[in-house]
Protein backbone atom coordinates (compact mmCIF):
# COMPACT_ATOMS: atom_id res chain seq x y z
CA UNK A 1 0.00 0.00 0.00
CA UNK A 2 0.99 3.63 -0.46
CA UNK A 3 3.34 4.60 2.37
CA UNK A 4 1.92 8.15 2.30
CA UNK A 5 -1.08 7.03 4.36
CA UNK A 6 1.03 6.80 7.50
CA UNK A 7 4.24 8.25 8.92
CA UNK A 8 6.67 6.02 10.80
CA UNK A 9 8.04 8.02 13.71
CA UNK A 10 11.77 7.76 14.40
CA UNK A 11 13.22 5.92 17.36
CA UNK A 12 11.65 3.88 20.13
CA UNK A 13 8.54 5.09 21.95
CA UNK A 14 9.37 3.36 25.24
CA UNK A 15 12.73 4.18 26.81
CA UNK A 16 14.68 1.06 27.74
CA UNK A 17 16.80 0.83 30.88
CA UNK A 18 19.17 -1.73 32.38
CA UNK A 19 16.31 -3.98 33.53
CA UNK A 20 15.10 -5.13 30.12
CA UNK A 21 16.54 -5.61 26.66
CA UNK A 22 13.19 -6.29 24.96
CA UNK A 23 9.71 -4.81 25.49
CA UNK A 24 6.50 -5.16 23.52
CA UNK A 25 2.67 -4.98 23.54
CA UNK A 26 2.09 -1.44 24.82
CA UNK A 27 -1.41 -0.83 26.23
CA UNK A 28 -2.45 2.68 27.25
CA UNK A 29 -5.06 3.93 29.73
CA UNK A 30 -7.68 6.25 28.26
CA UNK A 31 -8.56 7.66 31.71
CA UNK A 32 -5.09 9.20 31.99
CA UNK A 33 -5.33 10.75 28.51
CA UNK A 34 -3.15 7.79 27.51
CA UNK A 35 -0.27 9.05 29.66
CA UNK A 36 0.10 5.80 31.59
CA UNK A 37 -0.39 2.16 30.79
CA UNK A 38 1.15 -1.32 30.79
CA UNK A 39 3.89 -2.99 28.79
CA UNK A 40 5.14 -6.56 28.48
CA UNK A 41 8.82 -6.87 29.42
CA UNK A 42 10.87 -9.91 28.39
CA UNK A 43 12.95 -11.36 31.22
CA UNK A 44 14.41 -14.24 29.21
CA UNK A 45 14.41 -15.18 25.52
CA UNK A 46 15.42 -18.57 24.14
CA UNK A 47 15.64 -19.39 20.45
CA UNK A 48 15.32 -17.51 17.16
CA UNK A 49 12.32 -15.23 16.53
CA UNK A 50 12.06 -16.48 12.95
CA UNK A 51 12.04 -20.19 13.87
CA UNK A 52 9.13 -21.97 15.54
CA UNK A 53 9.97 -22.98 19.09
CA UNK A 54 11.44 -19.76 20.48
CA UNK A 55 10.19 -18.91 23.96
CA UNK A 56 9.92 -15.74 26.04
CA UNK A 57 9.40 -15.31 29.76
CA UNK A 58 7.53 -12.14 30.59
CA UNK A 59 6.35 -9.77 33.31
CA UNK A 60 3.99 -6.79 33.07
CA UNK A 61 5.18 -3.32 34.11
CA UNK A 62 3.51 0.06 34.24
CA UNK A 63 4.66 2.86 31.94
CA UNK A 64 4.23 6.62 32.15
CA UNK A 65 4.62 9.17 29.38
CA UNK A 66 5.61 12.78 29.11
CA UNK A 67 3.96 12.77 25.67
CA UNK A 68 2.22 10.29 23.40
CA UNK A 69 5.60 9.73 21.76
CA UNK A 70 7.77 9.06 24.81
CA UNK A 71 7.16 6.64 27.70
CA UNK A 72 9.23 5.35 30.62
CA UNK A 73 9.05 1.99 32.35
CA UNK A 74 8.05 2.30 36.00
CA UNK A 75 7.28 -0.44 38.53
CA UNK A 76 5.93 -3.93 38.08
CA UNK A 77 2.15 -4.13 37.65
CA UNK A 78 0.90 -5.53 40.95
CA UNK A 79 -2.34 -7.52 40.97
CA UNK A 80 -3.82 -8.68 44.25
CA UNK A 81 -4.35 -12.44 44.00
CA UNK A 82 -1.70 -12.94 41.34
CA UNK A 83 0.18 -15.69 43.17
CA UNK A 84 -3.00 -17.64 43.89
CA UNK A 85 -3.90 -17.63 40.19
CA UNK A 86 -0.41 -18.73 39.16
CA UNK A 87 -0.54 -21.57 41.67
CA UNK A 88 -3.96 -22.57 40.38
CA UNK A 89 -2.64 -23.14 36.86
CA UNK A 90 0.88 -24.34 37.71
CA UNK A 91 1.94 -27.86 38.65
CA UNK A 92 4.38 -30.65 37.90
CA UNK A 93 3.37 -30.76 34.22
CA UNK A 94 3.17 -27.00 33.73
CA UNK A 95 5.70 -24.19 33.43
CA UNK A 96 4.28 -20.69 33.95
CA UNK A 97 5.88 -18.41 31.35
CA UNK A 98 4.36 -15.18 32.62
CA UNK A 99 1.58 -12.73 31.89
CA UNK A 100 1.70 -11.39 28.34
CA UNK A 101 0.16 -8.90 25.91
CA UNK A 102 -2.06 -6.67 28.10
CA UNK A 103 -5.15 -4.72 27.07
CA UNK A 104 -6.87 -2.01 29.12
CA UNK A 105 -10.60 -1.35 28.87
CA UNK A 106 -12.50 1.25 30.91
CA UNK A 107 -16.21 0.75 31.58
CA UNK A 108 -17.94 4.05 30.80
CA UNK A 109 -20.86 3.10 33.04
CA UNK A 110 -18.90 2.96 36.30
CA UNK A 111 -15.39 4.15 35.29
CA UNK A 112 -14.01 0.77 36.40
CA UNK A 113 -10.69 -0.42 34.99
CA UNK A 114 -10.45 -3.87 33.37
CA UNK A 115 -7.13 -5.39 32.32
CA UNK A 116 -6.90 -8.46 30.10
CA UNK A 117 -3.70 -10.43 29.54
CA UNK A 118 -2.46 -13.79 28.31
CA UNK A 119 -1.70 -16.44 30.93
CA UNK A 120 1.01 -18.40 29.13
CA UNK A 121 1.67 -21.98 30.27
CA UNK A 122 4.07 -24.53 28.78
CA UNK A 123 2.93 -28.14 29.06
CA UNK A 124 6.07 -30.19 29.71
CA UNK A 125 4.59 -33.53 28.66
CA UNK A 126 2.74 -32.44 25.53
CA UNK A 127 5.42 -29.86 24.70
CA UNK A 128 3.19 -27.04 23.60
CA UNK A 129 1.76 -23.83 25.04
CA UNK A 130 -1.69 -23.17 26.45
CA UNK A 131 -2.86 -19.53 26.60
CA UNK A 132 -5.80 -18.57 28.82
CA UNK A 133 -7.21 -15.02 28.73
CA UNK A 134 -6.74 -13.56 32.20
CA UNK A 135 -8.58 -10.64 33.78
CA UNK A 136 -8.11 -8.18 36.65
CA UNK A 137 -10.21 -5.20 37.65
CA UNK A 138 -10.13 -2.22 39.98
CA UNK A 139 -10.57 1.51 40.37
CA UNK A 140 -7.24 2.09 38.60
CA UNK A 141 -4.02 0.32 37.64
CA UNK A 142 -2.74 0.56 41.22
CA UNK A 143 -5.69 -1.27 42.79
CA UNK A 144 -6.25 -4.30 40.59
CA UNK A 145 -7.81 -7.50 41.88
CA UNK A 146 -7.39 -10.79 40.05
CA UNK A 147 -10.53 -12.63 38.93
CA UNK A 148 -10.98 -15.98 37.26
CA UNK A 149 -9.82 -15.90 33.61
CA UNK A 150 -12.55 -14.78 31.23
CA UNK A 151 -11.58 -17.54 28.78
CA UNK A 152 -10.08 -20.90 29.75
CA UNK A 153 -8.83 -22.99 26.84
CA UNK A 154 -8.76 -26.76 26.44
CA UNK A 155 -6.70 -29.26 24.45
CA UNK A 156 -8.63 -28.46 21.27
CA UNK A 157 -8.55 -24.65 21.42
CA UNK A 158 -5.32 -24.04 23.39
CA UNK A 159 -5.14 -20.29 22.68
CA UNK A 160 -7.23 -17.26 23.73
CA UNK A 161 -5.34 -13.95 23.63
CA UNK A 162 -5.08 -10.48 22.04
CA UNK A 163 -8.73 -9.38 22.61
CA UNK A 164 -10.30 -6.69 20.45
CA UNK A 165 -13.19 -5.14 22.37
CA UNK A 166 -16.21 -4.59 20.14
CA UNK A 167 -19.08 -2.14 20.79
CA UNK A 168 -22.26 -3.46 22.38
CA UNK A 169 -24.62 -4.67 19.65
CA UNK A 170 -28.38 -4.23 19.48
CA UNK A 171 -28.81 -7.49 21.39
CA UNK A 172 -27.10 -5.92 24.40
CA UNK A 173 -23.91 -8.02 24.27
CA UNK A 174 -20.55 -7.93 22.51
CA UNK A 175 -19.02 -10.08 19.81
CA UNK A 176 -15.44 -9.44 20.90
CA UNK A 177 -12.59 -10.88 18.86
CA UNK A 178 -9.61 -12.93 20.06
CA UNK A 179 -6.64 -14.69 18.58
CA UNK A 180 -7.17 -18.44 18.75
CA UNK A 181 -5.54 -21.47 17.13
CA UNK A 182 -6.16 -24.27 14.64
CA UNK A 183 -4.09 -27.16 13.27
CA UNK A 184 -4.37 -27.94 9.59
CA UNK A 185 -2.02 -30.19 7.69
CA UNK A 186 1.58 -29.83 8.83
CA UNK A 187 1.13 -26.35 10.34
CA UNK A 188 -0.54 -24.65 13.28
CA UNK A 189 -2.39 -21.44 12.42
CA UNK A 190 -3.36 -18.39 14.46
CA UNK A 191 -7.02 -17.65 13.76
CA UNK A 192 -9.49 -14.88 14.60
CA UNK A 193 -12.39 -16.08 16.72
CA UNK A 194 -15.46 -14.48 18.27
CA UNK A 195 -15.79 -14.33 22.06
CA UNK A 196 -19.37 -13.64 23.16
CA UNK A 197 -19.47 -11.27 26.12
CA UNK A 198 -22.44 -10.14 28.20
CA UNK A 199 -20.41 -8.89 31.19
CA UNK A 200 -16.83 -7.77 30.62
CA UNK A 201 -15.70 -8.91 34.07
CA UNK A 202 -17.32 -12.35 34.01
CA UNK A 203 -16.54 -15.43 31.89
CA UNK A 204 -16.88 -15.01 28.12
CA UNK A 205 -18.06 -17.72 25.71
CA UNK A 206 -16.14 -19.03 22.72
CA UNK A 207 -17.86 -18.30 19.43
CA UNK A 208 -17.09 -19.26 15.85
CA UNK A 209 -13.82 -18.81 13.97
CA UNK A 210 -14.36 -15.86 11.60
CA UNK A 211 -10.97 -15.76 9.88
CA UNK A 212 -8.75 -18.79 9.17
CA UNK A 213 -5.53 -18.12 7.20
CA UNK A 214 -5.65 -21.53 5.50
CA UNK A 215 -9.12 -20.81 4.14
CA UNK A 216 -8.36 -17.43 2.55
CA UNK A 217 -6.27 -16.74 -0.52
CA UNK A 218 -4.57 -13.68 1.02
CA UNK A 219 -0.78 -14.16 1.08
CA UNK A 220 0.09 -11.63 3.79
CA UNK A 221 -2.12 -13.52 6.29
CA UNK A 222 -1.43 -16.99 4.89
CA UNK A 223 0.00 -18.32 8.16
CA UNK A 224 -1.35 -16.36 11.10
CA UNK A 225 -4.06 -13.78 11.85
CA UNK A 226 -4.61 -11.81 15.04
CA UNK A 227 -7.12 -9.01 15.67
CA UNK A 228 -5.74 -5.57 16.47
CA UNK A 229 -7.32 -2.33 17.68
CA UNK A 230 -10.81 -1.45 16.43
CA UNK A 231 -11.42 2.17 15.40
CA UNK A 232 -14.36 4.31 16.43
CA UNK A 233 -16.91 5.42 13.86
CA UNK A 234 -16.11 9.07 14.54
CA UNK A 235 -12.65 8.42 13.13
CA UNK A 236 -13.66 6.34 10.11
CA UNK A 237 -17.32 5.50 9.45
CA UNK A 238 -17.71 2.21 7.55
CA UNK A 239 -21.45 1.79 8.05
CA UNK A 240 -24.04 1.11 10.72
CA UNK A 241 -23.04 -1.72 13.06
CA UNK A 242 -19.57 -1.95 11.60
CA UNK A 243 -16.08 -0.68 12.40
CA UNK A 244 -12.66 -0.63 10.79
CA UNK A 245 -9.82 -2.38 12.56
CA UNK A 246 -6.15 -3.17 12.27
CA UNK A 247 -5.35 -6.81 11.56
CA UNK A 248 -2.02 -8.45 12.36
CA UNK A 249 -1.15 -11.03 9.75
CA UNK A 250 1.74 -13.35 9.00
CA UNK A 251 2.75 -14.99 5.75
CA UNK A 252 2.58 -18.77 5.53
CA UNK A 253 5.14 -20.82 7.47
CA UNK A 254 7.87 -22.68 5.60
CA UNK A 255 9.22 -26.12 6.49
CA UNK A 256 13.04 -26.07 6.28
CA UNK A 257 14.49 -29.43 7.24
CA UNK A 258 13.36 -30.15 10.79
CA UNK A 259 12.49 -26.51 11.45
CA UNK A 260 9.46 -24.36 10.70
CA UNK A 261 10.40 -20.84 9.61
CA UNK A 262 7.87 -18.09 10.20
CA UNK A 263 6.88 -15.63 7.49
CA UNK A 264 6.76 -11.85 7.84
CA UNK A 265 4.23 -10.38 10.31
CA UNK A 266 2.70 -7.07 9.17
CA UNK A 267 -0.34 -4.88 9.78
CA UNK A 268 -3.37 -4.68 7.50
CA UNK A 269 -6.98 -3.53 7.70
CA UNK A 270 -10.33 -5.23 8.12
CA UNK A 271 -14.00 -4.27 8.43
CA UNK A 272 -15.86 -5.94 11.28
CA UNK A 273 -19.63 -6.35 11.52
CA UNK A 274 -19.94 -6.28 15.30
CA UNK A 275 -23.74 -6.63 15.18
CA UNK A 276 -23.45 -10.12 13.73
CA UNK A 277 -19.90 -11.13 14.61
CA UNK A 278 -18.68 -11.35 10.99
CA UNK A 279 -15.63 -10.02 9.14
CA UNK A 280 -16.84 -8.35 5.93
CA UNK A 281 -13.54 -7.39 4.32
CA UNK A 282 -9.79 -7.82 4.68
CA UNK A 283 -7.22 -5.72 2.83
CA UNK A 284 -5.47 -7.59 0.03
CA UNK A 285 -2.10 -6.12 1.06
CA UNK A 286 -0.42 -5.09 4.32
CA UNK A 287 -0.94 -1.57 5.60
CA UNK A 288 2.30 -1.20 7.61
CA UNK A 289 5.64 -2.99 7.59
CA UNK A 290 8.23 -1.31 9.79
CA UNK A 291 11.41 -0.24 8.01
CA UNK A 292 13.59 -1.97 10.65
CA UNK A 293 11.57 -5.15 11.07
CA UNK A 294 13.28 -8.43 10.28
CA UNK A 295 10.13 -10.47 10.79
CA UNK A 296 7.46 -8.79 12.98
CA UNK A 297 5.39 -5.57 12.95
CA UNK A 298 2.45 -6.09 15.33
CA UNK A 299 -0.16 -3.46 16.29
CA UNK A 300 -1.35 -3.28 19.91
CA UNK A 301 -2.83 0.18 20.62
CA UNK A 302 -4.48 3.06 18.73
CA UNK A 303 -5.04 6.56 20.10
CA UNK A 304 -7.16 9.08 18.20
CA UNK A 305 -5.53 12.50 18.48
CA UNK A 306 -7.80 14.56 16.22
CA UNK A 307 -10.77 14.37 13.89
CA UNK A 308 -8.58 12.99 11.13
CA UNK A 309 -5.46 11.90 13.00
CA UNK A 310 -4.28 9.16 15.31
CA UNK A 311 -1.25 7.24 16.52
CA UNK A 312 -0.87 3.50 16.11
CA UNK A 313 1.58 1.71 18.42
CA UNK A 314 3.19 -1.55 17.34
CA UNK A 315 6.07 -3.71 18.49
CA UNK A 316 8.87 -4.53 16.09
CA UNK A 317 10.45 -8.00 16.21
CA UNK A 318 8.97 -8.42 19.71
CA UNK A 319 11.77 -6.11 20.84
CA UNK A 320 10.73 -2.44 20.94
CA UNK A 321 7.68 -0.22 20.45
CA UNK A 322 7.26 2.07 17.46
CA UNK A 323 4.58 4.67 16.71
CA UNK A 324 2.98 5.59 13.39
CA UNK A 325 0.89 8.65 12.64
CA UNK A 326 -2.31 7.62 10.88
CA UNK A 327 -4.53 9.86 8.72
CA UNK A 328 -8.15 8.87 8.25
CA UNK A 329 -8.71 10.80 5.02
CA UNK A 330 -5.96 8.81 3.30
CA UNK A 331 -7.24 5.45 4.55
CA UNK A 332 -10.82 5.93 3.34
CA UNK A 333 -10.00 5.58 -0.41
CA UNK A 334 -8.49 2.16 0.31
CA UNK A 335 -11.86 0.87 1.52
CA UNK A 336 -13.76 1.44 -1.72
Amino acid sequence: MDKGIFTQLPGKIVELDSRFKYVMALALNSRSNYMNGIIRCITKRDGDLQIKGYADRSVLYQVRGDSLKNFYIENKLNINGEEELINQFSGDDWDFMGFEDPDIWIDDMDDFTHVYFTISLWNKKQRHTFCHLGHAEGANLDSLEMTEPVLIVDEKIRRAKEPSIAPVNKGGFRYNLIESRSDKGQFSYSTVRVAITENMGEPWKFGETVLHPAENNIPWIGGHASPGPLLSQNFIDVGDGKCLGFLNGREVNQKIGENVRYGTFSIGLFIYDYENGKIDWVSSKPFIQDSEAKTITFASQFVQTGENDGILYAHVDDSFVRAYEIRANLIKPLLI
